[in-house]
């Protein structure tokens, strides 16, 4: 009597578990057809063809424009190059920072908090560049130092970086503006990169050290003159420039083959950009 009892018990669960289990089969199936595939490991080192860190020098307070940031450099990519974008501020001095960012850590894992105190012209950019050889988990072709003002459209950027030398190399926007010439003076802080051997450089030779306080853009192109390194440089105007208007010959109008717009510390500035490039033309 009990074994009927079970076997009609059975009976009648069978349905209530058959259907659940082809429905998750189903789903699946449809999942994995819409789902698209994923390109092995061979074929992504074939495009790959170098490695680049952008570190973007910021304050911890300003966490409205690294979110904003996140969105921009989010959506952006290059086939050629594998990028990682990081941002860059010395020691926290605020109890709310200690959560709040660690919250952004936890989230984005995006933030290098260098040691140092938070300053403009008295070595944060040394530290930025001898640090990162001694923290960063791998080596990289190419480090840059940006603003958190200027935007960056990275798969031009990648591709004027594409037949240049993996070594002993300064690129960026060279300044005086008027010029053209990659060794007369230094390359702007709006962004510029330096080879992985030069960031090594840095943080191993006593001429940077020495020579850590002053106008810090310019304190990279006196170390580089000092120490006879950078043979390689290239200036890349002009697609790279301040926003038009705002910096004498350093600007211009916007054009199709920009690399880096800078100066952009208005949010109309940054419509202004984001419109002109049609960065958001896919959705609406």
């Amino acid at each position: 009597m009990h074994t009927m009892h079970r076997k009609r018990m059975m009976l009648v669960a069978l349905p209530s578990l058959v259907i659940p289990l082809l429905l998750f089969i189903i789903f699946f199936n449809v999942q994995v057809i819409r789902s698209p595939s994923i390109p092995s490991s061979k074929t992504t080192i074939l495009q790959t063809q170098f490695s680049l860190l952008i570190g973007i020098l910021t304050r911890a307070d300003n966490y409205d424009r690294r979110h904003f940031l996140r969105l921009i450099y989010g959506i952006q990519s290059s086939p050629i190059a594998k990028i990682d974008v990081k941002f860059i501020f010395c020691n926290l001095t605020k109890p709310e920072q200690r959560i709040l960012i660690s919250l952004e850590i936890l989230r984005f894992n995006d933030i290098i908090i260098l040691n140092c105190t938070e300053n403009m012209n008295n070595g944060k950019t040394y530290t930025y560049f001898s640090s990162l050889p001694g923290i960063l988990p791998r080596k990289y072709d190419y480090v840059m130092k940006a603003d958190d003002d200027v935007f960056i459209r990275l798969k031009p950027l990648a591709l004027s970086l594409k037949p240049l030398p993996r070594v002993d190399m300064y690129y960026g926007f060279v300044i005086p503006c008027a010029s053209m010439n990659p060794f007369v003076e230094y390359m702007s802080g709006m962004g510029f990169l330096l080879s992985w051997d030069l960031v090594e450089w840095i943080g191993e030779s006593d001429i940077p050290r020495k020579e850590m306080f002053g106008p810090e853009d310019k304190m990279v192109g006196k170390w580089l003159k000092m120490g006879r390194k950078a043979r390689n440089r290239f200036s890349n105007k002009p697609a790279m420039y301040d926003y038009p208007g705002t910096n004498g010959k350093c600007s211009h109008e916007l054009i199709p083959e920009t690399v880096a717009v800078h100066r952009l510390k208005r949010w109309d500035r940054w419509l202004h950009v984001l419109e002109f490039f049609n960065v958001t033309k896919q959705v609406l």
